[in-house]
């Protein structure tokens, strides 16, 4: 009996050991989603920038500077496009369709952690400047001691015909003397001063002066944010006054008639390369002003993932001396051809290849920035950015051919039009940090949420429910669901309810809980 009944129980075992692979095959377990490791709002990965997109010469160096700094090449390749601009700025326009034309200003910023080298990239790149200002000096100080000696005589010589016109003692006499002042302050020389370039911090006032004493034209290069701090007036209770700054961007003319200060400018030129830290970008993004008086708008922003951390501590690689002299020859020769220059700006005109490159560009953003576009959160921004390409595309042009370029070519453009795609994604990320994305924020609150209770699963009514003083629209709530489904933050699905409709729902990524 032992024997059959161990039997009977093994056959039993067997029969339901096959039914439970027939069960099996025929409803197949439900595995649990398999997740990737999710992109926090905010945190956006950044495509890579390299320095193909330069002229030669300036590739050649950006791209060692690189090397030996043990940087991402878009922070160099983001200074050089400043230092290019500062140099042909107010001298060149370009002009991509007939009436509608662009000064070649350019406003960027790169931004890296502390301690990333921001400082050696700048001074490496913006170096001939420094060089070309002592040598303009050293050439020039004879003829500005001898100016400066011819006018302060002039004003002592005006002082003393004054004095003598108090005391004449009839009309005749005062007149003459009168008539001989007038002749001293017009031949009285001008102000001579030695040429400068660039600042790295000046007040808006000061840099209205800065324009007027040289020809219109100036530049901002700094690695430090206290520029972008005045900007976004962090120094003046969040009021500051950037009228100058915005004039200068878009080359508009400038007249300030003031009890202590006058500066009137027809063409006014100003360009920024800016090297932060990220905390400088958050902090100014408090200010909404500095949003809505379009500055933001109007920066062009190089976020390249850091490589701190993965650096090669016993590299020592400087840059080239081969290379480090043709950058520079290029760059002084180029101001030198310019520094006497003066009158309207000569305009580069597109070849119709380099027309259509610009004009499919500015289509395919057209496209995407209505109401529900993937740019609708920085509309402002990329309304700019088909303005932004032409002008880079025309300093390309200048940086490649030289001071002889009369049009601007399907090859500058062709690799303008490539950056501005780049930096869509990097202007995204930027205005994440700023908190000026909108869509961002939202997401920022939904994953506030979750984190809050924990949830793995929810739908979008109980999303909306909880947060429905930001959430009035489901539209905007769907945009920042949207926004966390691709960052794999979570993933929508159906769920059913008996007797009813189904239900949007959303799972939530582990990952996302823990971080």
């Amino acid at each position: 009996m032992s024997a059959l009944t161990d039997f009977n129980d093994l056959a039993t075992a067997a029969s339901l050991a096959e039914v439970r692979r027939q069960v099996d095959q025929a409803v197949p377990t439900i595995a649990p989603p398999q997740w990737p490791e999710p992109t926090l709002p905010g945190t956006a990965p950044t495509p890579a920038i390299n320095a193909d997109v330069l002229a030669t010469w300036a590739q050649d160096m950006v791209e060692a500077v690189a090397v030996s700094t043990q940087t991402p090449p878009a922070l160099g390749v983001m200074v050089c496009l400043s230092v290019l601009a500062t140099v042909f700025q107010g001298r060149y326009e370009v002009e991509p369709l007939p009436g509608y034309k662009e000064p070649l200003s350019l406003w960027g910023i790169g931004t890296a952690p502390p301690g990333a080298r921001k400082t050696a990239v700048m001074s490496a790149l913006s170096a001939p400047f420094m060089r070309w200002e002592k040598l303009q000096a050293d050439r020039l100080r004879p003829a500005i001691a001898k100016v400066n000696a011819q006018r302060a005589v002039a004003k002592k010589r005006i002082e003393r015909l004054q004095q003598d016109a108090a005391k004449a003692k009839d009309a005749s006499e005062r007149e003459a003397i009168t008539v001989e002042i007038q002749r001293e302050e017009v031949e009285m020389p001008k102000e001579a001063r030695a040429p400068r370039v660039f600042t790295n911090d000046c007040t808006s006032e000061r840099l209205q002066a800065l324009l007027v004493e040289y020809g219109g034209r100036m530049a901002v290069l700094s690695d430090e944010g206290g520029i972008f701090m005045n900007l976004a007036g962090l120094y003046n209770g969040g009021n500051a006054n950037n009228d100058v700054y915005l004039k200068s961007h878009a080359g508009s003319s400038i007249r300030v008639d003031r009890a202590d200060r006058c500066a009137h400018i027809d063409k006014p030129a100003l360009s920024f390369g800016l090297l932060l830290q990220l905390g400088v970008l958050t902090e100014a993004g408090n200010n909404r002003r500095f949003r809505d008086t379009g500055l933001l708008a109007r920066f062009l922003y190089f976020m390249p993932i850091s490589n701190v951390g993965q650096r090669d501590v016993r590299s020592n690689r400087p840059v080239p001396h081969a290379v480090r002299d043709e950058y520079e020859r290029h760059l002084i020769e180029a101001m030198d051809g310019l520094s006497d220059s003066e009158g309207a700006p000569k305009v580069l005109t597109l070849t119709d290849a380099a027309r259509e490159c610009w004009l499919d560009l500015a289509e395919e953003i057209e496209q995407h920035q209505g109401d529900g576009g993937k740019y609708e959160s920085i509309s402002d921004w990329t309304s700019k950015l088909p303005g932004a390409t032409a002008r880079i595309a025309a300093l390309l042009e200048l940086a490649e051919v030289g001071l002889l370029a009369e049009s601007v070519s399907h090859s500058a453009m062709d690799r303008a039009a490539r950056l501005a795609r780049l930096l869509i994604p990097h202007a995204q990320a930027a205005f994440g940090l700023l908190g000026t994305d909108a869509t961002d924020t939202d997401a920022t609150a939904i994953l506030k949420w979750i984190r809050a209770g924990e949830l793995m699963e929810f739908t979008r009514r109980d999303a909306q429910k909880a947060q429905e003083g930001r959430f009035r629209s489901v539209e905007r709530l769907k945009k920042a669901l949207e926004r966390l489904e691709a960052q794999d933050v979570v993933r929508e699905y159906k769920r059913h309810n008996k007797g009813a409709p189904p239900t949007a729902a959303y799972r939530v990524n582990p990952k996302a809980l823990s971080r």
